[in-house]
């Protein structure tokens, strides 16, 4: 495990996921100072996570065909722009067009430093959990971010929201040379396409695309729940029980601050059980604790359902993208723009629709329909196949030791 190159990529990621936070985070002053709807709101939700979605799974053929490192810096501080510019933009549709821009950022940052990331980590899934877990540090910082600059000065001040990009692209452009010269950024790619497959045995060489749609469909149920609590949830303590925008900016930081919790413990669990531990374990929490924030009679049980809501929904994040590149060992890159794009386009394109339910029959309602959504893609989680590869560092095996590993749980 390459610690320090992982840990700036860590960093990096805590920069981009931050936001990909800030634009949910920003819909209650949108709701208040621009006077939009549920479903304004929710196409806003569309634009940031749907676009995002549709966009990256064209990045991650770019970064497959070839090693494109500076798609990192480009992305998040394309992302940090258009954050920036819809804080400042006048009307509805140059807002939504300065969302999409920053999502647009978002999808060309996550294939290529996923894959980056997986290689300098190796076949652990605490690394790539470590990884994960500076998005959601990120997005988890968001709110408070967001609070305190338009909540102290205005929309006016959103350019002050651009400076942890601004930091990070300055310590990239430091850092950029020294990884090159390690020869990570050249080769990462490459490493982690080509170490997992052993010569010795070519079996493990396959794509194994029937279950990597079976994923793709799991991730798809997972991300309908994930991007329409995300961009809800903070309104539901606000309008049903009768809190502050601060307080609903802490619901949302408390749900997004226990994902990163829940991807660290789903990489605990992960290496110490077996990765379809930590996904099947996740899904089966989630489901509940998706009833307790629509049930919620009180603003500390719907604090607590959401806080255990995103540990549940983010313990099988790691394994999800390590198994998605297991599945493909080919093309890294397209599977993690497939995992953490297309797949997650699901749940922008559905956000609207529960957007125009709740302003027709309330926030409840919306969220008990989002309840019985998510019960087909738990069931499915739960037969997922698990698929072993060699370690991305380990030599290739003899022949003799071949014939006694099976390439598919």
């Amino acid at each position: 495990m390459k610690k320090g190159q992982l840990g700036f990529l860590t960093g990096t990621h805590t920069v981009n996921d931050l936001y990909q936070g800030a634009i949910p985070a920003m819909l209650p002053f949108l709701m208040s100072e621009r006077h939009y709807s549920y479903a304004a709101v929710s196409g806003l939700a569309f634009a940031a996570s749907g676009v995002s979605s549709l966009f990256q799974p064209l990045f991650g053929v770019i970064s497959d065909r070839k090693s494109r490192p500076w798609l990192v810096p480009a992305g998040f501080t394309t992302a940090a722009l258009g954050v920036v510019m819809a804080g400042l933009a006048g009307n509805y549709m140059v807002t939504w067009l300065c969302v999409a821009l920053a999502g647009i950022g978002i999808a060309a940052y996550h294939p290529p430093a996923t894959s980056q990331a997986r290689a300098a980590g190796g076949s652990s899934q605490k690394a790539m959990s470590v990884f994960s877990v500076g998005g959601t540090v990120g997005g988890a910082v968001a709110p408070s971010l967001v609070t305190l600059v338009i909540g102290s000065v205005g929309f006016d001040g959103s350019y002050l929201l651009a400076a942890p990009a601004l930091i990070m692209a300055i310590l990239w452009a430091l850092k950029g040379p020294w990884m090159r010269r390690r020869g990570y950024t050249k080769a990462a790619p490459s490493v982690t396409a080509a170490s997992t497959k052993p010569a010795a045995d070519p079996a493990r060489q396959t794509d194994d695309w029937r279950a990597f749609g079976r994923l793709v469909a799991v991730i798809v149920g997972w991300s309908i729940p994930f991007v329409t609590v995300t961009s809800l949830v903070s309104l539901h303590a606000q309008r049903d029980l009768g809190q502050s925008t601060a307080a609903g900016a802490a619901t949302l930081t408390s749900y997004t601050a226990a994902g990163a919790v829940g991807t660290l413990l789903g990489g605990w669990v992960g290496d110490r059980y077996g990765r379809m531990t930590s996904v099947r374990i996740g899904y089966l929490v989630a489901l509940p604790a998706l009833l307790g924030i629509a049930w919620a009679p009180a603003f500390p049980v719907l604090v607590a359902s959401a806080t255990l809501f995103g540990a549940a929904m983010f313990l099988p994040f790691a394994a999800q993208v390590t198994l998605g590149q297991d599945y493909l060992p080919n093309r890294p890159g397209t599977a993690s723009g497939l995992t953490l794009g297309m797949a997650m386009a699901a749940g922008g394109l559905c956000s609207p629709a529960f957007g125009w339910l709740a302003d027709s029959s309330g926030l409840r309602a919306a969220f008990y329909a989002l309840l019985l959504v998510f019960v087909a893609p738990v069931v499915m989680a739960l037969r997922l196949p698990d698929r072993v590869l060699a370690s991305p560092d380990a030599p290739s095996p003899e022949p003799v030791d071949a014939t006694n590993t099976s390439s598919t749980q």
